[in-house]
């Protein structure tokens, strides 16, 4: 079996939307034998540039435990295939593409969008915004 993606990183939020990147990401992981590092980044972009005390306490451990929640299910569809599983927070886009060079990704999988409102910026934003700064193949999933 040749390695073509030894390392895919599949950036989640946890929306429905997203879920046909997370199966994507998953199926080509375990046709390829790599490994998945499974991210949910909280966006600290709504909050630093008003209050930037809101992020922290009860708020930011509300994030965290979706964060977890979104990384966990990415584990759970895996079944059998290596996940590595991180939430990080800060720029997603500028975070996911950093963590991308440190670790040497081959392949960053994104939905087009996620979660949208005043919960979350629109994924389709930050999905742009990888396809632009990313040194690696990325590919974005449509939702159906």
């Amino acid at each position: 079996m040749t390695k073509i993606f030894k390392k895919i990183l599949i950036a989640t939020d946890g929306s429905v939307k997203n879920q046909p990147a997370v199966t994507k990401g998953v199926e080509l992981a375990r046709e390829f034998g790599s490994i998945i590092y499974a991210i949910y980044v909280i966006d600290e972009t709504p909050f630093t540039s008003s209050q930037p005390e809101i992020l922290t306490g009860e708020v930011y451990m509300k994030l965290k435990d979706e964060g977890e929640k979104a990384v966990e299910q990415v584990k759970r569809i895996a079944n059998g295939v290596k996940v590595e599983t991180l939430v990080l927070s800060g720029k997603p886009a500028h975070v996911i593409t950093e963590f991308a060079v440190k670790n040497n990704v081959d392949l960053i999988i994104v939905g087009s969008q996620g979660k949208s409102g005043l919960e979350r910026l629109l994924l389709g934003s930050v999905a742009e915004s990888i396809i632009r700064m990313a040194d690696c193949m990325v590919l974005v999933v449509k939702s159906k």
